[in-house]
């Protein structure tokens, strides 16, 4: 043994080559630790290989084989693929199975795997012309030593790539290390299992015995960084209520004279929230509340209510919207319901500044825009309140800028995104939570049909029986124009086709193409029932209340994610008539068909969204560079309810008992060092 130290530099191993050490470091991986850090992101099974598939399956399989035939094709003019034929057992016989591979835009695999090479493949078939292929395969070239190798017949660690340096010779490099390095002396920086040693943990992880043996191993490591995730959300929330804050809503005239003298009751969920809100604003510290609701469920309202509370309190509310045609529908809305109050309402946004209180003297109490707010010299005389709308659609950085406008402000922030409720504690993990669970009276009920392969004739007369009525439709398609990459509808090619079946009745077209102004005009066309029929793309998904509109077509539904498809469908079912959502699909997939019909069967955006968590994994359901947990190496376990739960109790057990973190000066350069941003 050598007696590597974790801390060595990669350049001193002596089995790792000069270029291997630079394409490492290209990675950001510069030390052995750094290098034993980096745990594979999955395992193959090698003891017994899948066999080769005769259909189309849901799974990935991990197959070996004998690559027959080579060749390169073209497609789509200059563009090009590689493919590779493989046997199975390395026999061409007739009787033989076979799958074919393709690489596309990939000129280098041509040199990378030839005829007579054995090859371990990893992928997801598919049936293409007949036959079985698999596109961009994770692929290993098979070398003759390997049946006593650390790469065959045991469960074999598969590692994100580093480009330059082969899967095997990443392998090897970590095995070797692991055997000639001291990696006890790999001490955590907060030991969250002290039955199991960090050590052994590492080894367990890499190179694992049993999958139940990685799956633990693999934990531990996960319990780990959720522990550090944790214990900055805690120690933010901490510090937010040392803050000396500003007591708000010991009065409640206005808002008693604002209950009053709605027309409906507000909802029982809607009336839990106001509590929590008012509680907040009489405490002495800031408020930090996120109102998470599902479509249509009354946040607008709650918002109302706070802002109010701010107002009579002597201060100023803001509130904040994504786009301008959101700003001035909260704007709309704000001046109908609040007028009776008499209140001095104020639109800014980029394009446009609007005052509903000219004949009033004063500033603004309530003041709506847009991030404008931020930057177009909008100045206010006492901020005492901030409501961010759909906040996932600001970063960190916009929300700061609002806030710091304010003298420690009371904030709120609402969301339309159902987000499973045992990840609220991992993303707003330093906010207090309110949830609306409940939909207003008076909603009209959406009804929700799966169809594969409609045809146009139907659907152009469903559409046109609901257009008699004097109802509006939306028809939404994944894409804006016609891809040579992706065989899927576009929306300015569709528009066209609409526009002679419903010759009778006026089209339009909105898509993420259009200028801003653009956008915002024929969404108010369509608003002011100028337009009967909007073919769009998913710019509307967050959008404007038209409560005429009942029915929405969705092309190719089987592209968009279960959130998605919900916050789209959200844009109808807001007034009082019966509404109707078409998810339209090729029907070719059954992982789609299956996730289509979560859609037909619950309306529950909670329940969408756990059932979107299972299907489609949290990176992809999160958004994970806007929810601020792009650097999470686990992002997986984040569905992992026990484990989220055991990492807030440990960072709540630890700051309990060492508040400022004196006795634990690693952990809190680990927080300050923003290692674990959350946002």
């Amino acid at each position: 043994m050598n007696g590597h130290r974790c801390e060595e530099p990669l350049s001193s191993v002596d089995f790792i080559v000069a270029k291997d050490v630079l394409a490492y470091g290209s990675a950001g991986v510069n030390t052995t630790g750094e290098l034993l850090d980096r745990l594979p992101k999955r395992y193959e099974d090698r003891r017994v290989f899948d066999s080769f598939p005769a259909q189309a399956g849901g799974t990935a399989l991990c197959l070996r084989g004998t690559v027959v035939d080579t060749q390169v094709k073209r497609f789509g003019g200059r563009k090009q693929f590689y493919q590779a034929v493989v046997f199975e057992g390395g026999s061409n016989a007739l009787n033989s199975n076979k799958i074919t591979c393709r690489w596309f835009n990939m000129p280098w695999m041509k040199n990378a795997l030839a005829e007579g090479h054995e090859v371990i493949l990893y992928g997801k078939p598919k049936e293409y012309q007949g036959g079985m292929v698999i596109d961009h395969p994770d692929f290993e070239i098979v070398g003759d030593s390997d049946e006593v190798s650390i790469h065959l017949e045991r469960i074999v660690p598969i590692y994100k790539g580093v480009s330059g340096i082969p899967q095997r010779r990443l392998r090897e490099h970590i095995y070797k290390l692991l055997e000639t390095t001291d990696v006890s002396s790999l001490k955590p920086i907060y030991d969250v299992d002290p039955s199991y040693p960090r050590h052994e943990a590492l080894r367990e992880a890499h190179f694992p015995d049993s999958l139940e043996q990685a799956e633990a191993a693999k934990r531990y490591f996960a319990l780990e960084e959720f522990f550090a995730l944790q214990l900055s959300v805690v120690w933010k929330r901490a510090r937010v209520r040392e803050h000396q804050g500003r007591v708000l809503g010991k009065k409640t005239k206005l808002l008693t004279e604002f209950y009053h003298s709605l027309p409906f009751d507000l909802t029982g969920a809607q009336k839990r929230s106001v509590k929590e809100v008012l509680a907040d604003m009489r405490a002495p510290y800031p408020m930090s509340r996120l109102l998470q609701g599902d479509v249509g469920s009354g946040k607008t309202f709650v918002a109302m209510c706070a802002m109010l509370l701010a107002v009579e309190s002597g201060v100023q509310a803001a509130l904040m919207a994504p786009t301008q045609i959101l700003a001035e529908q909260h704007y709309l809305t704000f001046k109908k319901w609040l007028a009776p109050l008499n209140l001095r309402i104020s639109l800014r946004t980029g394009s446009r500044q609007e005052n509903a209180h000219m004949e009033m003297e004063g500033e603004p109490q309530i003041i709506i825009g847009t991030h404008a707010l931020l930057y177009e010299g909008v100045e206010f005389a006492d901020l005492g309140l901030i409501v961010i709308d759909e906040q996932h659609k600001f970063g960190v950085g916009q929300r700061s800028s609002l806030i710091q406008q304010g003298v420690m402000p009371d904030v709120l922030v609402m969301t339309a995104t159902p987000i499973p409720r045992t990840l609220t504690l991992t993303i707003y993990g330093d906010l207090d939570v309110s949830i609306l669970d409940e939909r207003p009276a008076g909603r009209g009920e959406i009804i929700t049909a799966v169809r594969a392969k409609p045809k146009v004739t139907d659907i152009t007369k469903f559409i046109k029986e609901q257009l008699v009525k004097e109802r509006q439709v939306y028809l939404v398609y994944p894409l804006v124009e016609e891809s040579d990459a992706l065989k899927a509808a576009a929306a300015t090619v569709e528009y066209e086709k609409w526009v002679k079946r419903l010759s009778k009745f006026k089209v339009g077209l909105l898509h993420g193409k259009l200028k801003p102004e653009e956008k915002d005009e024929v969404m108010t066309r369509f608003r002011d029932r100028e337009l009967d029929v909007l073919v769009a793309t998913t710019v509307i998904e967050v959008g404007v209340d038209v409560p005429n509109a009942n029915t929405m077509i969705i092309y190719n539904a089987e592209r968009f994610g279960l959130a998605q498809l919900h916050q789209l469908r959200g844009r109808i079912g807001r007034g009082e008539h019966k509404s109707y959502c078409v998810l339209a699909t090729d029907g070719k997939s059954a992982d789609a068909m299956e996730k289509l019909q979560v859609m037909a069967d619950t309306s529950d955006g909670f329940k969408i969204a756990e059932a979107d968590l299972r299907l489609r994994g949290p990176g992809d359901v999160l958004g994970t560079e806007q929810s601020g947990l792009a650097n999470l190496k686990f992002i997986d376990y984040l569905a992992d309810t026990a484990l989220i739960r055991e990492a807030r109790e440990l960072a709540e057990t630890v700051l309990a008992q060492d508040p400022m973190l004196e006795k634990n000066p690693a952990l809190l350069r680990l927080i300050h060092d923003g290692e674990v941003e959350v946002g």
